[in-house]
């Protein structure tokens, strides 16, 4: 649901509601938001702004939708 989000919101609108601790601080800069932005870019299919906000995205996005498949395709427990 988070990946879904993350593909539908404008990673460039800066006047978003947010629950970032450091951004609420006053902090211009958090590395949980640049993750959420470069996976936003990814959506969009813009590579260089994505590694530009966080140079994770890509590796983290692979890693997650790695993570969502194994377990769509686990077969679930049978309780004897």
């Amino acid at each position: 649901m988070a990946l879904a989000c993350l593909a539908f919101t404008n990673p460039a609108g800066q006047s978003h509601f947010s629950l970032c601790p450091l951004k609420l601080l006053g902090f211009t800069w958090c590395p949980g938001c640049g993750l959420g932005h470069a996976i936003s870019h990814l959506f969009r299919g813009d590579i260089k702004a994505s590694f530009h906000a966080h140079w994770l995205g890509i590796p983290v996005l692979a890693v997650l939708l790695y993570r969502i498949y194994t377990l769509a395709v686990k077969k679930p427990y049978r309780f004897q």
